[in-house]
């Protein structure tokens, strides 16, 4: 009968075992840690090493994103609410004095001419943002034609 052991050496008595296996479990775990291992050493690797100074007064600064938006009308929105240019620019500058580490995501229509952006830019560099990126849609781009 299956699930049962004759511990007897020949006798009627069988005994069922009641024991759950676990080195196939064990195994299992090994080999996971060791792609844990392996892919962090990797991810890891491609990183500059630089030990940083202990302070016991430090503390860490959340760093505060605006979400700047143009559509292609170049309406102005700052996280996601309507602004103009003016407003734009008081806005940046009482974050920045809130937060220096204040950084901007620009979200702009593909219709909007080039020269506007660079207004733009120029007017959230001039509030004192420095560290600002593009939202854009992953994907192919278009070829653009001479």
């Amino acid at each position: 009968m299956a699930g049962k052991v004759d511990m007897s050496g020949g006798g009627d008595e069988e005994q069922i075992i009641s024991e759950i296996n676990v080195i196939p479990l064990v195994d299992i775990v090994l080999v996971l840690l060791i792609i844990f291992m392996v892919t962090a050493t990797l991810i890891t690797g491609k990183a500059i090493k630089v030990e940083l100074p202990k302070a016991s007064t430090g503390e860490e600064q959340p760093a505060s994103t605006l979400w700047i938006t143009m559509k292609a009308d170049e309406q102005l929105f700052l996280n996601g609410q309507p602004i103009g240019a003016k407003n734009l620019a008081f806005a940046i500058r009482k974050e920045k004095t809130a937060n220096p580490k204040v950084q901007a995501i620009l979200t702009i229509d593909k219709l909007v001419r080039h020269g506007r952006v660079i207004g733009l830019i120029d007017l959230i560099r001039k509030a004192g943002v420095g560290q600002f990126s593009f939202n854009v849609m992953p994907g192919e781009i278009e070829a653009a034609e001479p």
